[in-house]
């Protein structure tokens, strides 16, 4: 069991290495950024849904409405011309529509809280994914200006030692010098 711990944390240990040096942290946060975005595509795509949802449910209860009336019309017609049996159909008819006008405006107005809520969230989201865009570029820009650091460090190291290199031809070829003389 003690060498396969080992082994298992030796390739463990390995493979974070190489994914350490794979990995770009500015395509991660790109990558973050765009999975925000398209987060916030969908909650204002939710948004829209639930408006046009909204104004079909208002559309069919001005019909239950205008239905209403005409029953009411038509009760009243009815009686004056003696047809209570017709009259009394149209105001059933009318109570069914009423019924049904009052869980129209009811799901009208529990849409309308769930509208709120949704675009206050999509306004939250939409600060936060603003604030990450920022603070997203301001670590690519932090991580750039590393890495060019990094690069001038080793550039420097480079000249440090050929320089040192060349004090050492130098120095050889004054000794040459010197004992040829």
């Amino acid at each position: 069991m003690g060498i396969l711990s080992r082994t298992s944390t030796l390739v463990k240990a390995k493979m974070t290495r190489i994914l350490d040096r794979a990995e770009d942290p500015r395509e991660t946060l790109d990558y973050a950024y765009d999975k925000q975005i398209q987060m916030l595509r969908n909650v204002k795509r939710g948004v829209v849904e639930m408006v046009t949802t909204k104004r079909r449910l208002e559309m069919q209860a001005a019909k239950v409405r205008e239905s209403i009336a005409t029953l009411e019309g038509q009760a009243a017609q009815a009686l004056s011309a003696g047809r209570e049996d017709l009259a009394r159909l149209a105001l059933q008819r009318k109570q069914t529509a009423l019924i049904e006008l009052q869980g129209l405006d009811h799901q009208v107005a529990n849409l309308e809280l769930e509208q709120e809520k949704l675009t206050r969230a999509e306004e939250r989201l939409q600060a936060k994914v603003q604030a990450f865009r920022s603070k997203k570029e301001i670590i690519k820009a932090q991580y750039s200006a590393a890495q060019a650091q990094v690069r001038i460090g080793a550039a420097l190291g480079g000249i440090s030692e050929e320089m040192g290199d060349v004090s050492l031809a130098v120095e050889r070829a004054e000794n040459k010098t010197e004992q040829l003389r």
